[in-house]
């Protein structure tokens, strides 16, 4: 092992006895992963679960075990490779320079780092036969039960190699039960939860959808271990695999009825060469762990999220407002310049400029043509975004605009003058997706394009504060004529799209670093740890309705913080407006309305509650979220947000069920996350103008007795939208 002296703290927690036999464990505050050497010198994964006190008791674990693999391969390798005497699902298949399918790995050895809050452990292995490196890496956030786990892949061999297939991670868990809940959808539809205990065999989630690719399905899912999934109580593992494409996990139960756990980019259509000296990262599989449910678990991901992540994810975030449910395409500069005003009478940060803004020889006025024209419109805008942007400062707001640099309409300069730049097949007729294709990311001079297209906009008006960046087509007929002129496998397309986004965005970020930008996908089809290096925030779906949305933010709240989802207000439903704001409240607040259409009562109702908003939203943004209610199992929904002191907290409680006799509070709901020693008042708050509480605010309640007996918020059918400021007494 090599010992590098550097600013970093160089550690090596390795058990070696026998001289044959090296054990590794991976430490989290609470837990531990831990492998082992055999004889051969092939690494096992022989124990996730509870941190020994003592290390050395580790080499100890195995031999209370007795899973033998001799008939179906290598259960519980650290890395599964394929083609030799392994017949489970691989992590690992590659095609070697000679032609030869086979891999063997053997561990050589292993270096771990300690900087500041990360430890860094990186575990090598090579084939003995081949010049292959496998490099096996974890990076743990141990105060945080939080693991980042990824593999570097390295071809030494005397010519190209093929990979087949190239997982991320391979986990190995010996515990009795297994229930998995990953999360469903389709446009308008997304993020909708499935609980099922695996049973023996292969349960796959994946997408081949290219871009978008989160559309039907997501790459986040939660393990519970041993009982069904639980806000308070068990083990849970809650994962995402950190990817903008094609995705793959694996959860396989073995002939023991142990799990294993391989996640990864889809090979489907993948298969990726690599030249000799040549290096493969994998995305990162990211998953906090938990021995008290999946509130625990998910408050400790977003907390590293937050602080480790999401681009400015410890900063601010900018209410707005968006033109689009107001004007949709039909706007000019006095509808918008009456929109911008609007937004300074609200008392909101920042006007967003949607779709429909550019485009001349095919002017955007649906969506049928001028996207990838991206040139203002002289007829909407006949003095340029230049003068939105004057009104916008003149109003004292900021001003956003929305952009869709990935996609062309075939009704475009852009298509006409760049066929070659277009994702698809040439001997197939052409696939439209809104009638719109994807643009051939892979290709430098379109990452150049797209780079110049948020570049021009911030030459030209250097005062954008807000990108809104959407992503409507999925990829069909997968062709790249730049990788074929190339002599580029057209196997690399669907990868290299992604990576060739990551360059485009890393050189966004290197110019206008501070910048908010939105992930959009007409919801959330690119919600994932690695988009949010670069982007402040995504938009959850494009449905809106209050009820629904009371489900789809409350299934991303187990995967990402509050400040990361943007929740607008939009005319979507038939509920009343105070409803739609208290639900849009409990993430980063937003309107689309069209606010000369308001009634006196509700314009002030929203006025009111977006300075209250603007009060308590550092501890939606930066407090720690508490599910106290869930709409699955009650016909009403809770969850709460505490400041970090534990003097502050916002309970936000809705009706999310209209079925007979169940339209109400009946019982106290229990509080958490409070001081049980501290005192506190719980007041209502966004009361529609004229409507009193029904609450005694006179009451001075102990911490113990919010988190223990409760309070109700009487929620009912009069009052479909309940929020309660808990503040300390002293």
């Amino acid at each position: 092992m090599k010992i590098k002296f550097n600013k970093t703290i160089i550690l090596f927690f390795v058990i070696s006895y026998c001289s044959a036999q090296t054990i590794i464990p991976i430490e989290t505050k609470d837990f531990a992963m831990v492998f082992k050497t055999d004889n051969q010198n092939r690494l096992w994964n022989i124990y996730f679960g509870k941190k020994l006190s003592d290390i050395s008791d580790y080499k100890d674990i195995d031999g209370q075990y007795y899973f033998p693999s001799s008939n179906a391969g290598m259960y519980n390798a650290a890395y599964t490779p394929s083609g030799t005497w392994n017949l489970s699902e691989p992590a690992l298949q590659v095609k070697h320079f000679d032609g030869n399918l086979s891999t063997e790995l053997h561990f050589v050895n292993v270096n771990t780092e300690v900087n500041n809050e990360e430890t860094i452990t990186k575990i090598t292995l090579t084939d003995p036969v081949y010049k292959l490196k496998v490099v096996l890496n974890y990076k743990v956030w141990s105060n945080l039960n939080v693991v980042e786990q990824w593999t570097d892949i390295t071809n030494n061999e005397d010519g190209a190699i093929e990979l087949n297939k190239y997982a991320s991670a391979n986990l190995y868990f010996t515990n009795k039960d297994f229930y998995l809940t990953h999360f469903q959808g389709e446009y308008l539809k997304e993020m909708q939860p499935v609980e099922e205990k695996l049973t023996q065999g292969l349960k796959t989630i994946e997408s081949k959808l290219g871009t978008r690719a989160m559309l039907l399905g997501t790459p986040n899912f939660i393990v519970s271990f041993e009982n069904h999934q639980s806000e308070d109580e068990g083990l849970v593992l809650l994962g995402q695999l950190a990817w903008s494409g094609n995705y793959k996990i694996d959860f396989e139960i073995d002939s023991y009825k142990n799990l294993r756990l391989i996640a990864g980019i889809n090979p489907y259509e993948s298969n990726y060469y690599l030249k000799k000296d040549e290096t493969f990262k994998t995305p990162s599989l990211i998953y906090s762990i938990s021995n008290k449910g999946t509130g625990l678990a998910s408050r400790q991901l977003q907390s590293w999220a937050k602080k480790y992540r999401v681009l400015n994810g410890e900063g601010d975030r900018l209410t707005l407002l968006n033109n689009w449910e107001a004007t949709y395409f039909d706007f000019n500069e006095t509808k918008l310049s009456k929109l911008i005003k609007d937004t300074k009478d609200l008392g909101l940060d920042l006007f967003l400029l949607d779709d429909g803004w550019f485009g001349n020889k095919y002017p955007r006025n649906n969506d049928d043509a001028g996207l990838g024209d991206w040139e203002e419109n002289r007829k909407k805008l006949p003095n340029g975004l230049g003068y939105l942007v004057k009104e916008a400062k003149k109003s004292k707001v900021k001003f956003g605009i929305w952009i869709e640099p990935e996609m062309a309409n075939p009704e475009s300069e852009l298509f006409k003058n760049h066929p070659d730049w277009i994702i698809k097949q040439p001997e197939r007729p052409e696939k439209l997706y809104r009638n719109q294709m994807v643009l051939d990311v892979t290709n430098p001079e379109v990452q150049d394009f797209i780079y110049d297209v948020v570049d021009n906009l911030f030459t030209q008006n250097p005062e954008i504060a807000f990108i809104k960046w959407d992503c409507n087509a999925v990829i069909y007929n997968a062709y790249s004529a730049y990788q074929q002129q190339k002599g580029i496998p057209q196997t690399h397309l669907y990868v290299d799209y992604v990576l060739g986004l990551y360059k485009v965005l890393e050189r966004i970020r290197e110019k206008y670093p501070k910048v908010p930008m939105m992930l959009c996908s007409g919801g959330g089809g690119r919600a994932d740890y690695e988009f949010l290096k670069y982007f402040t925030e995504f938009w959850p779906s494009d449905d809106t309705d209050p009820i629904e949305r009371i489900f789809i933010q409350w299934n991303y709240s187990y995967f990402f913080p509050a400040i990361t989802m943007d929740c607008h207000v939009t005319n979507w439903g038939n509920q009343p407006i105070k409803l739609k704001v208290d639900v849009a409240s409990m993430g980063k607040l937003g309107f689309d309305v069209d606010v000369s259409h308001m009634n006196e009562k509700d314009l002030e109702f929203t006025k009111t509650a977006i300075k209250n908003y603007n009060r308590f939203k550092n501890m939606v943004l930066h407090g720690e979220q508490y599910r106290l209610s869930s709409p699955y199992k009650n016909p009403f929904a809770s969850l709460m947000y505490v400041h970090n002191n534990q003097s502050l907290a916002i309970m936000f409680n809705y009706l999310s069920s209209n079925r007979f006799m169940e339209r109400m509070t009946k019982r106290p709901i229990k509080l958490k996350g409070l001081d049980a020693n501290k005192k506190y008042s719980v007041k209502e708050i966004n009361l529609y103008p004229g409507v009193k509480s029904t609450l005694n605010e006179l009451i001075v309640y102990s911490g113990d007795f919010l988190m223990t007996v409760g309070v109700n918020p009487e929620v009912d059918t009069k009052r479909t939208s309940v929020i309660l400021l808990i503040e300390e007494v002293n």
